[in-house]
């Protein structure tokens, strides 16, 4: 009896330990090096937005009439502008304009996607067919088509800009949790908790929206890089920042009158945005990769 007693004590000593799921996701994060390098680019740009505006070496719209058009140089290490503004000061300045404006309208565009797609999801029938009908109408458009057409017709700006961009990022997210909430319907948890009689909006948020998270933080992700750019494409066709303001997007537009002339004021804030949307397809390929079971 002891002999055996021992022998299960052994066996179950043998067997493999389960691991903490947050360090096996780390684990898994970190073998795809360059979702880690887009990750560590991401947290850096957030850092300037957020401390850029006070570690400019110059005041962003200050005027130098003895140095317009100067190309790169110690004084200046991204050159200047028309004016003798100093590119690196409005770039490192603007980041916090064209991040708030890409984030602020991701996040709205989010909510309004993820409350569209728990409704069709949840009650089918007519509400989901009209639901889904009024997004293939606007996936019939391209994405930035139907922004500009928000804003010609609500009038130019950022917050107006923040609103088109947010508009053609809904039916995305709607399909996305659509189809997560219609997985996880039929879940033995989500028909306990109906048959206690929880309300549809708990049943809802409560029950079914937990486990449409992967999804969402997987598309957010992703979606943020895309609202950058659509952002800046706003901004760079004048419907968005004005001239004066230091965005990347309104920098770019202006620099486009120089490109032959003065090449660096197109070449700078081109590379910013391009590094900055490359960082954000790459974190969100990673995390979706390390989130996908069928990969692991």
């Amino acid at each position: 009896m002891a002999e055996n007693t021992a022998a299960a004590v052994a066996s179950a000593e043998e067997l493999p330990k389960a691991q903490n799921p947050t360090l096996q996701f780390i684990r898994k994060f970190l073998r795809r090096k360059t979702a880690v390098i887009g990750l560590l680019f991401i947290i850096f740009i957030l850092i300037i937005a957020v401390i850029g505006p006070s570690i400019t070496p110059y005041d962003p719209n200050a005027y130098d009439y003895s140095a317009i058009l100067a190309g790169p140089s110690a004084a200046h290490i991204w050159g200047t502008d028309e004016f003798g503004r100093d590119v690196f000061s409005r770039i490192v300045a603007g980041t916090q304009l064209s991040l708030g404006t890409a984030l602020t309208a991701s996040v709205i565009g989010t909510v309004v996607g993820v409350v569209l797609g728990l409704i069709a999801g949840f009650f089918g029938g007519l509400v989901d067919s009209f639901i889904m009908r009024v997004c293939d109408v606007m996936f019939a458009f391209p994405g930035i088509l139907l922004a500009i057409a928000v804003v010609a017709i609500i009038g130019p700006g950022i917050t107006n800009v923040m609103i088109g961009v947010a508009v053609f990022t809904v039916p995305s997210f709607a399909r996305i949790i659509r189809g997560a909430v219609l997985e996880v319907r039929g879940e033995l948890y989500v028909e306990v908790a109906e048959s206690i009689g929880c309300s549809p909006m708990r049943t809802m948020f409560v029950h079914i929206f937990p486990g449409t998270m992967q999804a969402l933080i997987v598309n957010f992700t992703m979606n943020v890089g895309g609202a950058i750019l659509s952002a800046s494409s706003l901004s760079f066709l004048g419907f968005g920042a004005s001239v004066t303001q230091a965005e990347w997007g309104a920098i770019l537009s202006q620099g486009r009158n120089y490109l032959a002339t003065a090449p660096h004021l197109v070449l700078f804030p081109g590379l910013v945005i391009f590094l900055t949307v490359l960082a954000f397809n790459l974190f969100g390929d990673g995390l979706r990769d390390t989130l996908d079971p069928k990969l692991n």
